[in-house]
């Protein structure tokens, strides 16, 4: 039985456009001929190690000028070389964890002419996704759930005829860190599943790893001449057929308690009774092939560690994996990234207002402290991490940790911020709810990357928040349409008396400037919080907008009055509690409303105008404008708001539609 993954929204022109451009075989003589890992099989070591070549070439001069996650599949070439060419895939399942380094994997699955396009409207996702390739086995996206999906695919392997399949689960070294993988890893020591967990161990992840288990991955290796020794042993007494599945148990025991011995210490997961193996030089790709032909028929779970280089291949990526993640467009000769030319647009980053004012605010508040959950260059909270390290925290890929830990600071009297991204949030809607709100706890949630995100698509664009943060008792969620109001919004939530839990909701990309942006902000208090702002009166309908959507709003307005109709605009600010003084406004006119909003609208800002005007009485024609019910693919920004229905052309229609329609 197969099953066919939800449909993405996206353009079916844009999809019929998006057609093979075969390689050179000229330029690239091993890789054009890769259409399927099969063809990966019938070259020899040295024709590999040629291949491996060309991919870095092929992804160097295809990333420079088609951006993407680059120093990551860099890293992970000979490991993907070797995956598909000892297992029979597609049979045998590789599940990649979070795939920023899944590119190699796409071009030898076929998908090599079709790269041109990654991550453009219509083409080739930037993570594996089920819908577009038999190859890609399970939607990644984000960290941490590869081994519990690979356990989930052995267990049922094991209980159909396709008993034999090998499952390998792909993960980095980051993404181990968090929660869900110590639980897939403690389900599979005790499932006897034919699973094989890969340890991708670069010593890094967007910024520098941190906590003990990547201090412990970084010291593990305890005593190179006894894992030789060691695997020696194991492929000799394999050969003797000394060695067989019905004595595993003892032998693994016996191993275990003799290294123990030996080396006086224990290996964190040979302690869980998962045969370790490892660490190996994940660039030899003759040893790499080899011990994974070794271990490949061995039933039960076991672990293969490699140490990888980010951005291998590349000297400066090598040096910078932080900055070479996902790069930009770069000059691939020179090595030098086109970010880091002055382009004259000197609008801040959202991420950047937020940073900055924190870091302010924390310099005459003691009580502030910042936590991400390793996203500190991401968020911003970086610069809280330069001014004041004593009160920020990374917490690692543990995004319900996060909020957790956060619950228990403001117990004790603290305020803390935690940046995180608006998908990434989604990992810890419990925490919120237990940990934080049913205390009343003054936890702010600073939702990063809210709306649609652009190119990194499906798994990353922060749809939901609104809906699933609003009808928190207590909660409080609030949009700035401009860098000024972030501002205000940040001040406000950390005035002395503050209670309840707190959520602000801002893009990716470069803030809104308004006109009276740098102007001393005005000393207000906790009566601001659920006040919306009119930006134009209007006779024939009202657009209540939330959020930077305002700048779509405005522009609507402009067509709409070409077309001799009158529109007012409110940016609502909050998304609850909700300006009643505005919907009591609006209301009493009787004319036409359009909400705005960069989110679902099933639940979101729109839903809640329409549950208070049916509340209260009020009987008006009322359309909502947001992200539809349905998942959003991949493209730019401007793209994907023209696709969802949510530019200024579409708002104008919408709103036409509903004053014609009265």
């Amino acid at each position: 039985m197969t099953t066919e993954p939800t449909e993405i929204l996206t353009d079916p022109e844009a999809e019929a456009s998006i057609t093979a451009h075969p390689l050179d075989s000229g330029v690239y003589p091993l890789l054009s001929k890769i259409s399927a890992p099969a063809d990966l099989r019938k070259l020899n070591i040295e024709e590999l190690e040629s291949l491996c070549k060309e991919i870095r070439r092929f992804l160097i001069e295809s990333l420079s000028v088609n951006p993407g996650h680059f120093a990551s599949s860099m890293g992970a070439v000979e490991l993907t070389v070797a995956l598909h060419y000892v297992f029979d895939t597609p049979e045998d399942r590789i599940v990649w964890d979070v795939g920023h380094q899944a590119y190699v994997h796409k071009l030898l699955t076929g998908r090599a002419p079709y790269f041109y396009s990654n991550r453009k409207l219509g083409g080739l996702s930037g993570f594996p996704n089920p819908a577009e390739s038999r190859y890609d086995t399970f939607t990644a996206g984000h960290a941490s759930n590869s081994i519990s999906a690979a356990l989930g695919m052995a267990t049922a392997s094991k209980l159909s005829e396709a008993n034999d399949r090998n499952v390998v689960a792909v993960i980095g070294d980051a993404s181990i860190s968090g929660g869900l993988a110590f639980e897939g890893i403690n389900n599979a020591a005790n499932s006897g599943s034919n699973l094989l967990i890969i340890l991708n161990d670069n010593d890094m992840s967007i910024d520098r790893n941190v906590g003990s288990l990547n201090n412990y991955l970084v010291h593990i290796n305890t005593s190179k001449a006894y894992n030789t020794f060691r695997y020696r042993t194991f492929r000799t007494l394999s050969k003797l057929h000394l060695v067989n599945e019905s004595k595993r148990g003892r032998i693994l025991r016996f191993n275990n308690s003799l290294k123990s011995l030996l080396s006086k210490e224990q290996n964190i997961f040979e302690g869980l009774n998962i045969r370790y193996f490892g660490p190996f030089d994940g660039h030899d790709l003759a040893r790499i092939i080899r011990v994974m032909t070794d271990i490949r028929d061995m039933k039960g779970p076991r672990m293969l560690h490699l140490r990888t280089v980010k951005g291998r291949g590349y000297e400066p990526a090598e040096k910078d994996p932080a900055n070479w993640h996902a790069p930009g467009k770069f000059d691939a000769a020179r090595g030098v990234r086109e970010a880091t030319v002055e382009t004259g647009n000197h609008k801040p980053k959202w991420q950047d207002v937020f940073g900055k004012t924190l870091t302010e605010l924390a310099g005459t508040n003691g009580r502030i402290a910042a936590i991400t959950a390793a996203m500190p260059s991401g968020t911003s909270v970086s610069m809280m991490q330069a001014a004041y390290p004593e009160r920020s925290f990374d917490v690692g890929i543990s995004e319900g940790h996060a909020v957790t830990f956060a619950g228990g600071m403001a117990k004790e009297g603290m305020l803390p911020y935690v940046a995180i991204y608006s998908s990434f949030l989604q990992r810890s809607y419990d925490h919120i709810i237990h940990d934080v709100a049913i205390q009343g706890l003054p936890v702010t949630l600073c939702i990063d990357r809210a709306g649609l995100v652009g190119e990194d698509g499906v798994t990353h664009h922060g749809v939901y928040d609104v809906a699933f943060l609003r009808n928190i008792p207590g909660m409080t969620v609030a949009a700035p349409r401009d860098a000024r109001w972030l501002r205000r919004l940040l001040r406000v939530s950390q005035l002395e008396g503050r209670k309840g839990a707190m959520a602000i909701r801002y893009p990716r990309g470069s803030a809104v400037i308004g006109p009276d942006d740098q102007a001393k902000l005005p000393e207000e208090g906790f009566e601001m919080i659920g006040r919306g702002e009119k930006l134009k009166d209007g006779k024939d309908m009202s657009i209540l907008s939330l959020g930077p959507i305002a700048t779509e709003v405005s522009r609507a307005i402009e067509i709409l009055e070409e077309r001799r109709i009158d529109a007012a605009h409110y940016d609502m600010v909050f998304a609850n509690p909700l300006d009643e003084s505005i919907l009591h406004e609006v209301g009493r006119k009787g004319k036409p409303i359009v909400t705005v909003e960069d989110g679902t609208v099933a639940g979101g800002m729109g839903s809640a105008v329409l549950e208070w005007m049916s509340d209260h009485g009020y009987s008006v024609k009322l359309s909502r404008v947001g992200i539809p019910v349905k998942f959003v693919g991949h493209g730019s920004p401007s793209e994907l708001y023209r696709l969802c229905g949510m530019d200024g052309e579409s708002i104008a229609r919408k709103a036409v539609e509903l004053t014609e329609n009265k």
